[in-house]
């Protein structure tokens, strides 16, 4: 089982423009900048404000959640301490991050940036005082019983299902407790949750899936996949598959490692002792070295192909297309984005 919310803006965006996102500028000049769509979905994001009006914009939406956290609880008869230490968690300036995925030395140290990630480091500065949940003490006084109540007024009963690994669980923010109530009154209605614009993102869906096997894209893949086989790393058909299969192998390791963590576990329970981080393990280091090894010769088919240029023409027609065909649904979703702000 795999429980997901609706999609998600990076879900959504990051899947329609894969093929942009993965390359920088072509020798035309074409980047993921260029992308049609981009600016239908740049609200979403933050739009063009800076690291500082981002991190307080973050900070002014925790503070008002948990004071309705708090009132919700109280209404509910429990205690609760608004957190506004927000997990110790500090966006970075983006320029502490370099993303260069067609540079050959960055790709020699990162890959594709999976497995040795350059946002690992990065993208979260943690705090330098360990975190202290408010609520801790108070949830400790309570009974056992009394302490389930707490956890699902807070967040809501756990989600259950039929246990089938095909199933998906769509998260439901009037499910979540006093938090997903919370969350929805300081966000607003997000917009990649709202029912309204379910259809566009199914057809988002939809063009991913299209874009990939594009008619338009065969006699470039063929190219690439043929330099790849000569390069030593046979069987991928398209070239977003090179880069899937790294992913669908970290997804597997992660799974595996949360298995090994359950069985270690005394009568079901797992105890900080019985943990283990997958990132330590022999099978994530070995994959970080095929990443690396796999990359390097995708970048060097991808220049010897022009791979970018090619791939990017054909994404940024397919995406002027969807626009002609979905233009007032992007403009209202637009609007909506720009709204919850």
């Amino acid at each position: 089982m795999r429980f997901t919310r609706s999609l998600t803006g990076a879900a959504v965006v990051g899947l329609a423009l894969t093929l942009a996102a993965c390359s920088g500028p072509s020798d035309s000049g074409l980047s993921y900048e260029d992308s049609p769509l981009s600016k239908y979905f740049e609200a979403s994001f933050g739009g063009d404000m800076s690291v500082e009006e981002q991190q307080k914009q973050i900070d002014e939406q925790t503070r008002v959640q948990e004071e309705l956290m708090a009132e919700c609880m109280k209404e509910e008869g429990f205690e609760y301490i608004p957190d506004l230490d927000n997990g110790g968690v500090i966006i970075s300036s983006e320029d502490d991050v370099v993303w260069e995925p067609d540079d050959k030395d960055w790709v020699a140290q990162y890959g594709y940036g999976m497995v040795n990630s350059p946002y690992s480091d990065s993208m979260m500065t943690p705090s330098e005082e360990e975190y202290v949940d408010p609520n801790a003490d108070y949830v400790m006084s309570l009974s056992e019983s009394e302490q389930t109540a707490y956890y699902e007024t807070a967040y809501g009963a756990p989600m259950e299902g039929d246990g089938s690994e095909a199933e998906v669980i769509e998260y439901n923010w009037e499910d979540a407790g006093c938090q997903g109530w919370a969350q929805h009154e300081a966000g607003g209605e997000d917009p990649w949750q709202a029912a309204e614009f379910a259809p566009l993102l199914q057809k988002m869906q939809e063009l991913w899936e299209t874009s990939q096997n594009a008619p338009e894209l065969a006699g470039i893949n063929a190219k690439w996949s043929a330099c790849m086989e000569d390069g030593g790393q046979p069987g991928f058909e398209t070239q977003p598959e090179a880069a899937e299969s790294i992913s669908d192998a970290q997804n597997k390791i992660y799974e595996e490692v949360s298995l090994a963590s359950a069985d270690g576990g005394a009568d079901g329970e797992i105890t900080p002792e019985d943990m283990i981080d997958p990132n330590d393990t022999p099978e994530m280091k070995e994959l970080g070295e095929k990443e690396i090894a796999l990359a390097l010769v995708d970048l060097e088919c991808r220049e010897k192909t022009s791979y970018t240029e090619e791939s990017l023409k054909v994404q940024f027609a397919l995406e002027e297309k969807f626009i002609a065909d979905n233009k007032a649904d992007l403009e209202a979703f637009k609007a909506a984005a720009e709204q919850s702000e």
